[in-house]
């Protein structure tokens, strides 16, 4: 069920009562007919004005969020479709402005058909300006927040929407830089909602129009809030000196044991605050066994990505891609968790590019703009794991091992015996006390079950 709000409306669902202050519409020369004489376009707006009551397709201005500043951009959908034309760029500009000289949050809660027909090409340039300011606050690290309401599409979709650093959703709502009346005949209509989106690796999460000011609370509080200094401590106690497997077989099949911890365990003992995942490579995929997002450990914000002890596919990889980079505009420090048998290599994962996707995330890790801790939970099969660590600041815990292949598929390449893979595991020195003395780990550490 989608939202009916309008601009104000939706100012009220999500910001604290009586904090909105509206920016005004900056003055413009008025023409006749708007920039290309649009014959009844001035009838059109004045009709819109008086039925919405409000003077453009946006209602800006500064507000709370949970006791946090934010600056908020609302959509009128009853004015001219929500619509983007010159009046609407003056109005984004200025949002955007106040946004950067606050360092506050920009909040958009979107409900758009597109660029404004009636000014022509001077409406469809107003993307441009929108991408430009959205460039400076990117640049100047201020986070960018926005939902989509029903409908959200066309270039304010694809600006505003996309374009941001998290994107929400109200479930229901069509979603789509397509509008429904100028798709191709016979279109999956389902291709075009948030849920689709959503599936698509498009947006973060689906949020309930009453949970809407509570989750958008949490991200807020999440990327402005307080960051720290240095590298986040890894997860769970430091051993002294990690008890030494017995052999590589062992450390193979206690990293593999159904009962160890997960990664579901580590973050929950890990965070005491707040925490959020974002979902989706924006590139049209998604991987469950990739879980990304922002917490709130001992009242600083850290981001984590953590593979789920699967085979991690080229979606996972660029979405824990996307999470490095957006930690790094933000400054909030990194922290990964290292679990999995290894890269997936079937053929769909070869199609959707596993080499490029993998390397991307070496290049994130190698040049990152903040401190990174890397705790290696279960498996750490091949460069599919190596790619989350990282450099020079990677722990380990007892039940896991870190390899440059799987034991099998080391056998199987040195054309062994399958009865020669516990010797092979040997050799390889993936134990954890050995990955200690080879220095490829700094330490071992053990679970915390209390925050």
């Amino acid at each position: 069920m989608t939202d009916t709000w309008t601009a104000r409306e939706a100012i009220d669902a999500v910001a604290d009562p009586g904090s909105f202050t509206e920016l005004p519409l900056p003055p413009r020369a008025g023409e006749p007919d708007g920039p290309i004489g649009w014959p009844g376009y001035d009838e059109s707006a004045a009709r819109a004005a008086e039925r919405t009551g409000e003077r453009e397709s946006v209602v800006c201005g500064a507000a709370s969020i949970a006791g946090r500043e934010t600056v908020i951009v609302s959509f009128e959908f009853g004015f001219l479709g929500g619509s983007l034309g010159e009046p609407t760029g003056d109005l984004l500009e200025a949002a955007y402005t106040l946004a950067g000289q606050r360092r506050a949050p920009l909040v958009s809660l979107i409900a758009t058909g597109g660029s404004r027909m009636q000014e022509g090409m001077r409406a469809l340039a107003q993307l441009q300006r929108v991408a430009r300011q959205s460039a400076r606050l990117r640049a100047a690290g201020v986070p960018q927040i926005a939902v989509a309401r029903d409908p959200s599409t066309g270039g304010g979709w694809a600006t505003l929407g996309a374009g941001a650093d998290i994107v929400l959703a109200l479930p229901g709502a069509q979603v789509g830089f397509a509008g429904s009346r100028v798709r191709p005949p016979g279109a999956d209509p389902a291709a075009y909602s948030a849920e689709g989106q959503l599936a698509a690796g498009q947006i973060d999460a689906l949020v309930d129009p009453g949970e809407l000011r509570t989750a958008l609370a949490d991200w807020v509080l999440l990327l402005s809030g307080p960051r720290g200094t240095g590298a986040p401590e890894p997860p769970g106690t430091p051993v002294a000196w990690p008890a030494r497997v017995t052999s590589g077989q062992e450390a193979v099949a206690l990293a593999r044991s159904p009962g160890r911890p997960r990664a579901d365990a580590w973050l929950a003992a890990y965070f005491d605050g707040p925490v959020r995942e974002i979902g989706g490579d924006r590139c049209g995929g998604t991987d469950p066994g990739m879980r990304c997002g922002f917490g709130i450990r001992r009242g600083r914000t850290v981001a984590y990505a953590a593979q789920c002890g699967t085979a991690t596919r080229p979606a996972g990889y660029r979405t824990a891609t996307r999470l490095v980079s957006l930690a790094g505009v933000l400054g909030i420090p990194v922290l990964t968790l290292i679990d999995t048998p290894g890269a997936a290599n079937d053929a769909e994962a070869e199609r959707s590019g596993a080499g490029s996707a993998i390397g991307g995330l070496f290049l994130a890790m190698a040049t990152a703009r903040v401190p990174l801790t890397s705790l290696l939970i279960g498996e750490g099969g091949s460069g599919g794991a190596l790619a989350l660590a990282a450099p020079g600041n990677t722990w380990a815990t007892p039940d896991s091992y870190f390899s440059v292949i799987a034991p099998e598929a080391a056998a199987a390449i040195l054309k062994r015996p399958p009865e020669r893979t516990a010797e092979t595991a040997d050799q390889l020195r993936l134990r954890p006390h050995d990955l200690v003395e080879l220095g490829i780990v700094r330490g071992v550490v053990s679970l915390d079950r209390e925050p």
